[in-house]
């Protein structure tokens, strides 16, 4: 795993005046849309705050041709060893972030670092470059739809309802569940942010591919719920289809547990 950080942050440019600012997410299939939005960050990191701030603010917002815009934020590893211990970091998280190094041809995995639908990456304070995504993504819809139609939970593995309707791949697409706090917050007493308060949004607790999309239509599928819900309020499941190998994300749903 290559474990070098760019620690370069862009200036923050005033006013997200490209997005609407309705604070809504997908919750039928007669939306027109959804941009998924992943930022690759850790509590270890002094230039991640305010891609951590830019992610709080989009979050749920949407763009100008009415979009959704879904963020997750997924904490890595790599910056563990250097003062402080991420709390929300996985394995996992970083692993994803490494497939996504490789499809781009970068030298190195950094943080923080938004991936745009799957297709784009941008430094994840770069405010700019957020919204000039957020255009083309307007531009190049996609034709296939994804709606969570039920959530029932029982002990710890939760089934999720859904539909897909429009156009797949002609090799089919990968399903992928995250399930996130809706919210968390850390007190930092080691690192670069010592003696910061972080707080954060849509919290990956466990990415991973759930299934196969070969046909759209309803079908079912179980996840198992992350330890870390038990007991704690407050979370969200964020359902999306991807092209294989970490490639187009093309429909996106979520909804809170």
């Amino acid at each position: 795993m290559r474990r070098i950080a760019t620690k370069t942050a862009v200036a923050l440019i005033s006013g997200l005046v490209s997005l609407q600012a309705q604070n809504t997410a997908p919750s039928s299939p007669d939306t027109p849309g959804v941009v998924l939005v992943e930022l690759f960050t850790a509590e270890g990191c002094s230039s991640c705050p305010p891609a951590d701030a830019l992610l709080r603010e989009v979050d749920g917002r949407r763009t100008k041709a009415g979009q959704s815009i879904v963020g997750i934020s997924e904490h890595v590893t790599y910056w563990n060893g250097q003062g402080w211990s991420d709390p929300f970091s996985s394995e996992a998280n970083t692993q994803r972030q490494n497939d996504y190094n490789d499809r781009f041809h970068l030298e190195s995995v950094f943080t923080p670092q938004m991936v745009i639908n799957g297709t784009e990456q941008i430094v994840g304070s770069d405010r700019a470059a957020f919204l000039q995504a957020m255009e083309k993504e307007d531009q190049q819809r996609s034709r296939l739809s994804l709606h969570i139609v039920s959530l029932s939970a029982d002990g710890n593995k939760l089934s999720i309802g859904y539909s897909a309707s429009g156009e797949l791949p002609p090799h089919g697409a990968d399903l992928i569940a995250a399930l996130v706090d809706d919210s968390d917050q850390s007190s930092v007493h080691g690192g670069e942010n010592s003696g910061q308060t972080l707080v954060h949004v849509s919290v990956a607790r466990s990415l991973a591919r759930v299934a196969k999309l070969e046909a759209t239509g309803e079908k079912t599928v179980q996840v198992r719920l992350p330890s870390s819900f038990q007991g704690a309020p407050k979370h969200h499941l964020i359902l999306f289809v991807q092209t294989r190998g970490n490639g187009r994300v093309l429909a996106a749903d979520t909804k809170a547990l």
